[in-house]
């Protein structure tokens, strides 16, 4: 991969939870405009990488750097201000509020709050079923629904990177073919992309490079297109 153009840049990250170590010397890096996926089995460390790139979690040690800044250990709204927006696992919707209501608290970052109604635009230009629902209660929506409903509050902070933990989680594979096609379209509009996914075959598909976790560690790397599906699932279950 060349080092021009990287967006986002994880050095020898270490994370540990007490005395157990969740992340160990990972590293990798994030082209512009680029789909990435980063495959692993539940426990290998994914999400735990995740939320430190969020702001949820501090590392241990290691650095993480975005557009060239140093992140590491910034809290999680600071991170949203600098471009960052992660679609987390379960959607993490606000239940009791209407669509419209979830979405505009995506916008809370003084640049997005500037432009929130040509982000909320922009969001129901991509997700037609929101604007048609906007003033209905979260939790009535479909799982596909709810789903769109969390990336779209991703989108409304404008992020420059957004990354995706377990899209297809617990939802039908129509429904799932269709968030990944709005996943590319939002990749051509200029956002880079982080796929976080158990599914093998749909991450090799959608991305331009993939690391495989396991045991807290990158254990495979390479272009997507050259990664056979048998050698990611050696890596992925160590076997």
């Amino acid at each position: 991969m060349t080092t021009a153009n990287i967006i986002l840049q994880v050095d020898n990250v270490d994370i540990y939870y007490g005395d157990f170590q969740a992340i160990r010397n990972v590293s990798f890096q994030v082209p512009e405009r680029s789909i990435i996926s980063i495959i692993g089995s539940n426990g290998a460390g994914k999400s735990t990488l995740l939320k430190a790139i969020a702001g949820l979690l501090k590392p241990y040690s290691g650095k993480i750097i975005f557009k060239g800044k140093d992140i590491t250990g910034l809290m999680a709204n600071k991170i949203v201000a600098e471009g960052i927006s992660l679609v987390p696992e379960g959607r993490r919707i606000f239940p009791r509020m209407t669509v419209y209501e979830n979405l505009i608290i995506g916008s809370y970052t003084p640049k997005a709050r500037r432009k929130n109604k040509e982000l909320l635009n922009k969001v129901f230009e991509l997700f037609p079923v929101l604007k048609e629902k906007s003033q209905q209660i979260a939790s009535n929506l479909s799982g596909g629904q709810q789903q769109m409903l969390a990336i779209g509050r991703a989108l409304m902070s404008d992020p420059e990177l957004i990354i995706f933990d377990e899209i297809s989680l617990g939802l039908a594979p129509l429904i799932v073919k269709e968030i990944y096609q709005k996943i590319s379209e939002i990749n051509r509009e200029g956002t880079t992309v982080v796929l976080v996914e158990q599914d093998v075959r749909r991450s090799l598909k959608a991305s331009e490079f993939s690391y495989v976790m396991r045991g807290g560690e990158i254990v495979l790397t390479g272009k997507s297109s050259a990664l056979e599906e048998e050698d990611v699932k050696v890596a992925y279950f160590g076997l």
